[in-house]
């Protein structure tokens, strides 16, 4: 397969920058491979942690003296009897470059927020309005926020900030408003003269200096995204708002798609509508693509961007909720859930430049541990009924339903006693999804088919198994299905589901599986970039793991309300995690839809339902199994169980009268702990517990809606 210039000449710069000490973080594991060592034995060699060597091999951090000097010796002496053959150099070095970014004169300076180092509100009259252009000049002296891209050697120093690429000193991305000023991250203010959107994507390429270096030696480079205000969308001929609500787009015949068009530009099969992506073949090495969001079109969902709109939020500080979400997580490409599958490929890109041995040329190649750049196929059983896979086959034998919980207790198995208690208090697990992909082993190649193969707990996949005969405490929920009833028969489960029936201590008997030959932990650096970024943005908001129980609590309380900005990230953070895992499974979109036609989401390399089903049935399993200890340690049961969070009836609303501590006041390992970090457990709220026996006598769920005053339940039900 032939390559663009554009790949070649990052082939060839990678070969220039292999760094001069050490070798490419590829090359390091390839060395330690072939000497047959493990990175726990090279990390008690280094006396350090496979955490840390494991950072070393894939590029998170770098060794600093004296181990830095015998982790080289180390590596030259496996290099001396492991020649590379063909290896890939290390990642390219950034050259700067100057791009004509300009600012009007700035009075006074933004004030600066001491916990993110970045405006915290600027007010309509910040940018003085010339009548004529200033003169283009770059405005970098702002400060800059620190990001979740940091690296930290394992000494325990402190963590410096990541810094802007010197190829892109306006920072990712830029808020315009009607006059012709954009808000871009650290006070940055530019002044885009543009009044046409053609004009304002050549701006963008060429003279605004916005965009973001890629985050993994593999990738591409983040395109620039550039958000219209409704007076910026307003001045480009943009209407108010988008008249086919199904479709989301212009017309084809629309003015502005036609100005795109005639100027030789394109649009994505997405058209443009509230997330336009603007485009044309790259030129060499210089990609050429702008992403625009566009605000009175609703680009930023309430839901996932609480408060981050034109009527709460001047456009500097919409600016700066987007810039800390940028630089932590990634520029945004449309949706969280889009952005949260995007970040998926970025740092598992799908290709990795491979040199051929007889003609010594670079091409493309697979990057082992990704999902490659053609979809797999689902398994039938992991495949929704409407799939090509089912339609085409037949297929009878049923689906794979690993979902979150959705259970309520039986009524009948309330005791007096847990009646008479006042409250009723909901546990919410933070992050519980994210939690689950750390060190998640997934299936990357096709399934194959056995017929009653024997149980292996550490082979991916799909197995048919009949769990009905396993008898639990009927006060608890079924660990085996999402409605927390018991199983009535064979049913399809996820490797996580089978391995903790034997946890329990029951035999399975396995009558089919579908199991993925190549496996990896694919999600891992996805885990690790989101984790970072949720502990740091609750760091920013007050809420850092050093806390006590009590303090994190009363932190808990108010976070929300310490910096409205840096909770709206919070929230655009945790809707990645989910919309991102949902996206995997994303199901066929309109009315004329008929079964057995393909999709476009499952066209993608990451539709891959047995990922999902993956996390959530490890989601699940961890819930039963906290569940199961907080019986054993305290007595108590749940009322209900909804996804992340539990209801318990208790004497007190404070969970640090029920949680289970030592004598010492350590929390007990393995039931609910509280704590800021993903899979730890937060207060979700408290109702009185005659609240919560109504809507259990009604059919409803109290975990739905424990957060609320109690008054909207049945209302909010269907929600």
């Amino acid at each position: 397969m032939g390559l663009s210039e554009e790949e070649l000449l990052a082939a060839a710069d990678e070969l220039l920058a292999e760094a001069p000490q050490l070798p490419s973080p590829a090359e390091r594991a390839r060395l330690r491979e072939a000497a047959g060592i493990t990175q726990a034995r090279l990390a008690a060699a280094l006396k350090t942690t496979t955490q840390t060597i494991k950072n070393y091999e894939n590029g998170r951090s770098e060794p600093r003296s004296p181990r830095l000097e015998a982790y080289q010796r180390i590596l030259n002496g496996w290099a001396a009897k492991h020649p590379a053959h063909g290896t890939p150099p290390a990642a390219p070095a950034t050259q700067p470059q100057a791009p004509t970014a300009f600012t009007r004169p700035v009075a006074p300076a933004p004030r600066t927020d001491p916990v993110t180092s970045m405006p915290a509100r600027a007010t309509a009259n910040t940018t003085e309005h010339p009548t004529e252009p200033g003169p283009e000049r770059r405005h970098l002296a702002a400060p800059r926020l620190s990001t979740g891209g940091e690296t930290r050697e394992e000494t325990g120093g402190k963590t410096a900030p990541a810094a802007l690429d010197p190829r892109f000193p306006a920072g990712p991305l830029a808020v315009l408003d009607g006059d012709g000023t954009a808000y871009g991250i650290g006070g940055i203010v530019l002044d885009c003269p543009a009044t046409t959107i053609v004009e304002l994507v050549e701006w963008t390429l060429t003279r605004s200096g916005l965009g973001a270096a890629k985050l993994h030696r593999y990738g591409t480079d983040s395109d620039p995204l550039v958000v219209l205000t409704a007076a910026a969308a307003a001045k480009f001929g943009l209407p108010e708002r988008l008249e086919d609500r199904r479709g989301l787009r212009l017309p084809q015949d629309h003015p502005v798609v036609a100005q795109v068009t005639k100027a030789k530009w394109q649009l994505t099969q997405r058209g443009f509508g509230p997330w336009p992506r603007i485009y044309r073949k790259a030129q060499g090495r210089d990609r050429q693509c702008v992403q625009l969001a566009i605000l009175p079109w609703d680009a930023l969902d309430s839901r996932s961007w609480p408060g981050v709109n034109e009527a709460e939020m001047h456009p500097a500080d919409i600016a700066r909720v987007l810039g800390v979400y940028a630089q932590r997580v990634i520029t945004p490409r449309g949706s969280t859930a889009v952005s949260g599958l995007e970040l998926m490929t970025a740092l598992r890109p799908p290709t990795r430049p491979v040199r051929d041995e007889e003609t010594g040329n670079w091409t493309r190649g697979h990057h082992a541990g990704s999902l490659g750049t053609d979809p797999l196929p689902p398994a039938p059983p992991e495949a929704r009924p409407e799939h090509p896979v089912v339609v085409r086959t037949g297929w009878t034998g049923g689906f794979v339903n690993e979902e979150a919980y959705q259970w309520v207790r039986d009524i009948d198995l309330l005791t007096g006693e847990e009646a008479a208690l006042p409250y009723a208090v909901g546990l919410d697990l933070n992050t519980a999804f994210l939690a689950s992909t750390a060190r998640l082993t997934v299936g990357l190649s096709e399934p194959d088919h056995f017929v009653r193969p024997r149980f292996y707990p550490k082979a991916t996949g799909s197995w048919l198994v009949d769990l009905s005969h396993v008898e639990l405490d009927p006060r608890l929920p079924s660990p085996f299905t999402p409605t927390g009833r018991r199983p009535t028969g064979p049913a399809w489960y996820q490797t996580h589901t089978v391995v903790y029936a034997q946890e329990l201590g029951y035999d399975v008997d396995i009558l089919e599986a579908y199991l993925r030959r190549e496996t990896g932990a694919y999600l891992d650096p996805w885990h690790d970039r989101l984790k970072a970024a949720y502990a740091q943005t609750l760091a920013d908001l007050g809420v850092t793991p050093d806390l006590t129980d009590e303090a994190f609590l009363a932190a808990m309380e108010v976070h929300k309300q310490v910096d409205p900005a840096m909770a709206a990230v919070l929230a655009a953070i945790k809707a990645t995690v989910k919309g991102g895992i949902g996206k995997l499974f994303e199901g066929p979109q309109g009315a004329g839809y008929k079964d057995g036609e393909e999709w476009p989401a499952m066209k993608r390399p990451t539709w891959a339902p047995w990922i999902r089903n993956a996390i959530i049935a490890k989601t699940r399993v961890n819930m039963h199994r906290k569940l199961t200890n907080m019986a054993k340690f305290t007595g108590m049961y749940p009322l209900a169980v909804l996804s992340d969070c539990v209801v318990y009836p208790t004497a007190s609303t404070n969970p640090l009268d029920f949680l289970p501590y030592t004598e010492s006041g350590k929390p007990i390992p393995g039931a609910f702990r509280l704590g800021p970090t993903p899979g730890r457990a937060k207060l979700e709220g408290a109702q009185s517990m005659t609240w919560a026996v109504d809507l259990m006598e009604q059919g409803y769920n109290p975990a739905r809606h424990i957060k609320g005053d109690g008054h909207d339940a049945v209302m909010d039900e269907g929600e």
